[in-house]
């Protein structure tokens, strides 16, 4: 019997009914993205997934859990990313509804489901084959699915030479649905994972490759009605440009950039007369002091020693990366004169010290510190001895009368041959104009944003 084709101007989409009890399994068409895509962003966004600290490689469905549940606000959402290789996966099911967007490879995918419950299958086993639909995703495409808890489904690719999807699923519930007391209690304690939350179809009623190629096909199609010559032509263009898009020659990387807001800072070629760091190396060649204002308002810190411990933890977490791009030059020109070298600026690279003789807020390694009784002005010393030169730094921050907080980051520099005082010539106006200034304002910015103690980038380690 030929199959019927309805046109539609709008997202070509079809619901399939559920069970008693259950919501409807309903697929959207959203986009139909270039040739070859499919394939391309399948490989590259399994590649990053694979790096992803919670990423798992289970029931042929590798995935991460991007984001748990916050339900000390109330938000028993979850986030998971996931994706159906060319084998596909077997048929499963979860307790709870869930939603995606995926995208599928360059043959395209098929997505079946069966709404058979429990019972259903206990009175005839035979209706879990009565129940199974399948729909055709096309090549490359950009597509919503929506079902609800305890529906099976499994998915593949059209063809065993592409990657079937990737996917990004919201668990709008993560404590939904009749689940084991195994898989709850997992839940519960915000450490569920899709494995976990999975229950395969018991091996006695997955269907053959003939019985399946028997049951009902949905075909849905964004350019070209499914059965035509046009859209032959099109699925088999992607199928042979797909996999020559997987291959990359740039290197897998991402990037977490904030822009610094624009701090007043000022700068000054000589030292602070009052703090540690007057006293420090009183015969120096070099002077400078970097300082930077806040206005009431613009810090929640009610100390300085806890602003300041959030600073030293900027320094570290929050690095600009030009002036690590500078370190790294740097580096490499002097190893071969055995001075001593640090991924971190000059200023502050004591941090990354060993020597924990001296620590201020429980872990930065400092050469001293003091806090006023009033906790309102706290400094730390910070340097180090090398073959050129030796240098001291003091990071200070002064809670004013008027409200405002003056945090500075000074620097003074004994040099000890004439290498020392060229190697300070060379440096002296990048180090003054930029490495300090942009060094304090990252630090900075880093102490008075608390969503940064989740950022994702990689601290600097020595």
């Amino acid at each position: 019997m030929p199959g019927s084709t309805r046109t539609s101007r709008s997202f070509p989409s079809i619901q399939l009914p559920a069970h008693d009890g259950g919501g409807p399994v309903e697929v959207t068409l959203i986009a139909q993205l270039g040739i070859g895509a499919g394939d391309a962003l399948v490989s590259d966004a399994s590649q990053r997934q694979r790096h992803h600290p919670a990423f798992i490689d289970a029931l042929d469905e590798p995935s991460a859990r991007l984001g748990g549940m916050h339900l000390q606000h109330g938000d028993p959402s979850s986030l998971y990313s996931f994706v159906v290789g060319a084998g596909g996966h077997p048929f499963h099911r979860h307790a709870g509804p869930r939603m995606f967007t995926a995208i599928a490879g360059s043959a395209g995918a098929e997505l079946r489901f069966a709404s058979a419950s429990d019972q259903q299958l206990a009175d005839d086993p035979s209706h879990f084959l009565r129940s199974l639909r399948r729909v055709r995703i096309p090549p490359d495409c950009l597509f919503t699915v929506r079902f609800g808890g305890g529906t099976w489904h499994q998915f593949a690719s059209n063809s065993p030479a592409h990657p079937a999807l990737f996917a990004l699923s919201c668990h709008s519930n993560e404590l939904a649905g009749a689940m084991s007391a195994q898989a709850r209690a997992l839940a519960q304690a915000n450490a569920a994972d899709i494995p976990s939350l999975t229950e395969v179809l018991p091996a006695a009623h997955w269907p053959s490759a003939t019985t399946l190629a028997a049951t009902p096909l949905l075909q849905l199609s964004l350019q070209a009605a499914a059965p035509s010559l046009r859209a032959h032509l099109c699925a088999r263009t992607r199928t042979l440009l797909g996999p020559l898009r997987r291959f990359s020659l740039e290197p897998l990387r991402g990037f977490v950039e904030r822009a610094t807001p624009a701090y007043p800072v000022c700068s000054s070629a000589s030292s602070p007369p009052s703090g540690m760091l007057a006293s420090a190396l009183p015969h120096s060649h070099y002077n400078d002091t970097t300082t930077l204002t806040l206005h009431g308002g613009q810090t929640r810190h009610r100390s300085a020693s806890a602003l300041l411990a959030d600073i030293l933890d900027g320094f570290l977490r929050n690095p600009p990366a030009g002036v690590g791009r500078l370190m790294a030059l740097r580096n490499r020109l002097v190893a071969p004169l055995r001075l001593r070298t640090s991924p971190l600026g000059c200023p502050v690279s004591s941090l990354l010290s060993t020597d924990r003789s001296r620590v201020f807020g429980g872990r930065f390694p400092v050469l001293d510190a003091r806090v006023d009784a009033e906790d309102r002005c706290a400094e730390v010393l910070l340097g180090a001895d090398d073959r050129h030169l030796r240098f001291r730094s003091s990071v200070r921050v002064q809670f004013c009368e008027d409200g405002q907080v003056q945090i500075s980051l000074g620097s003074r520099v004994q040099t000890l041959n004439a290498f020392g005082r060229f190697y300070m010539a060379m440096i002296d106006s990048a180090h003054r104009h930029y490495v300090a200034p942009a060094l304090l304002r990252r630090a900075v910015e880093h102490a008075l944003a608390p969503e940064l103690a989740a950022w994702s980038g990689t601290p600097v380690h020595s």
